[in-house]
């Protein structure tokens, strides 16, 4: 790969330089906590931590460090300001060197992961016969956005639908297709009619005696393997597993019915398991309940609290199955890192469960497992989103919505558009819009869903991101006799006129950052850092676009700045991809 450093990067060592010229060796590797800055490209924010060790003022420890900090080919300026704050101006020419090195490289200055790991992505988890709601889009979203980008960086993702398709409901909902009768029940689910075949089994098992007695017997079936049984149980998970997919194909996610690995899966692990720990002492009685008791975690008298893993009546419940499935994803698919995209509601369980699987000596270094926790979607009422009439918001409808919603967008913005383009676009915009809505916001907080404002080509949308791609796609296609002559091999070089430059020097600063976001969402987990770079991205090129005329200029700037448009559009278009959003080529 080209070599290649992002700002970060290349002002490390020289910090490390001169931390040994003011302070001496053994200070050295110390961060100098690099941020973002408004009155330079980064601020350095390390003098407020050596102070306290050096026993000196913060403003004097930054003054030091400024006075040894070279001002060359990477820096161009470096002020102390306030306490101790260091203001670092990168060199132009730096900058665009760098820049340069981005261009030509392939991968832009991201470079694949150095030891790949074997990362598991437990997310999306609908259940059989039930309708995929709103509540599933956060889960779904965020685990492929991060499957995703954890898949560009070179680890191998085995992504894993952990649906719901076992269980006592299982006996209601087979009684209720065999007096439905299988061609009616198949016709009904196979329109993703789940939530009133589901609905309907519901009613009659709670109102019906005789109904609910039949149920109670189906499920002794089922959990003894009653061959007919568990054929009308599988024609359910069939046709359920089918809608899912159309969902999936819908949203534009990457999951497959090869990903699913439902409860029943487990099924046959859970005894053995139950077993294994009782022999072994990690599970003890506790009122009749098999149970084990992870360390650390007390109930509300101080007592330790149970992790319940075999029920009095011998049934298995959530936990079993959840710890089952962690020893299946450590020991037969090898994996080094396991994430739980699952609602933020689940935390303590699966605390208890990670820690389980530690205290028992399964989940030891390298290999570890993360909580990927998420927030609720609201209403614009601050109440969690519900249709008018109080139900939970179907999936299908959001994006039915949404894609109704952008087509009004598309049609009062996109002129000379075919219908067929105007569809696709809509289609892309709308989806899009309800993707980045959902990733752009701190994962772990709640967000209000306004669909009006999400499908807008302004303001902090995913149409504003996308709308720049296309921009610059149509800037090609004016040039297009220019672009066959131009190999973009040049290095970048600035323009004489002040505001040109400026703006210039703005997006290709900002294009730089590219690597730092990949690497930072890689560690965190939080794909509204790359929605946040993407958004500055595109604003940075709005900004340039309106300073910096491309047909327009003299051959040899032309030829730069059409390398510009060319990289950003380059960088727009991955990180929407990686997002999962689609960049339309025009808009």
């Amino acid at each position: 790969m080209t070599e290649f450093h992002d700002p970060s990067e290349a002002l490390r060592p020289l910090f490390q330089a001169a931390l040994t010229v003011a302070f001496g060796a053994e200070f050295a590797s110390e961060d100098p906590i690099l941020r973002p800055s408004t009155h330079a490209d980064l601020q350095a924010n390390l003098a407020m931590g050596l102070a306290k060790r050096l026993k000196k003022q913060p403003r004097a420890v930054a003054e030091a460090i400024a006075a040894a900090l070279p001002i060359g080919d990477v820096l161009a300026a470096v002020e102390v300001a306030g306490p101790g704050f260091l203001n670092l101006t990168l060199a132009d020419a730096w900058i665009a060197a760098a820049a340069t090195a981005m261009l030509r490289d392939p991968r832009h200055g991201v470079p694949l992961a150095p030891a790949p790991e074997r990362v598991v992505i437990d997310y999306s988890a609908p259940n059989v016969a039930k309708e995929m709601h709103v509540g599933h889009l956060r889960s779904t979203v965020i685990g492929d956005a991060l499957a995703r980008l954890l898949g560009w960086r070179g680890h191998t993702v085995i992504r894993q639908n952990h649906v719901g398709d076992w269980g006592t409901p299982f006996g209601m909902l087979i009684e209720h297709l065999l007096d439905l009768g299988e061609a009616q029940a198949s016709s009904e689910l196979g329109v993703g009619e789940l939530s009133s075949f589901y609905k309907a089994a519901r009613v009659k098992f709670d109102s019906d005696p005789a109904f609910a007695e039949r149920a109670r017997h189906r499920v002794v079936q089922l959990q003894g393997g009653d061959p007919e049984t568990l054929r009308l149980w599988g024609l359910l998970v069939d046709l359920s597993r089918r809608y899912f997919s159309l969902v999936y194909d819908r949203l534009g996610v990457t999951l497959t019915p090869g990903d699913i690995k439902g409860e029943s899966f487990y099924n046959p692990a859970l005894a053995p398991l139950c077993d294994e720990l009782e022999r072994g002492g990690k599970a003890t009685l506790n009122q009749d309940a098999l149970c084990v008791f992870p360390e650390g975690f007390l109930g509300r008298n101080k007592e330790p609290l149970p992790l319940m893993i075999r029920k009095k009546d011998g049934g298995f419940g959530y936990a079993t199955t959840d710890l089952a499935a962690i020893r299946h994803r450590l020991d037969d698919l090898k994996a080094t890192r396991i994430l739980y995209v699952v609602g933020a509601p689940q935390e303590q369980h699966l605390a208890m469960v990670i820690a389980t699987a530690k205290q028992f000596g399964w989940l030891a270094p390298p290999a570890r497992a993360e909580h990927v926790k998420f927030g609720s979607v609201l209403g614009t009422d601050k109440r969690m989103f519900k249709t008018r009439q109080g139900d939970t918001v179907r999936l299908v409808d959001l994006i039915d919505a949404a894609v109704e919603a952008a087509e009004k967008e598309v049609r009062a913005n996109c002129q000379g558009l075919d219908e067929d383009t105007l569809l696709a676009l809509s289609r892309d915009v709308g989806i899009g819009a309800i993707k980045f809505a959902d990733l752009s916001s701190d994962r772990v907080k709640d967000y209000v869903f306004e669909l009006e404002r999400m499908v807008e080509f302004k303001g902090r949308t995913g149409g504003y991101i996308q709308y720049a791609h296309a921009r610059i796609q149509s800037i090609f296609r004016k040039t297009q006799e220019e672009l066959s002559e131009l190999s973009f091999a040049e290095a970048f070089t600035l323009a004489e006129a002040p505001e040109q430059r400026a703006a210039e020097r703005a997006l290709l600063f900002r294009l730089l950052g590219l690597r730092e976001v990949i690497l930072a969402v890689e560690t965190s987990l939080q794909p509204h850092l790359l929605c946040t770079f993407l958004l500055e991205v595109a604003e940075a090129f709005s900004t340039f676009y309106n300073a910096c005329p491309v047909k327009g200029a003299e051959p040899a700037q032309r030829s730069v700045r059409l390398a510009m448009c060319k990289l950003t559009a380059e960088v727009l278009a991955t990180g929407l991809s990686l997002l999962g959003i689609q960049a339309p080529p025009r808009m």
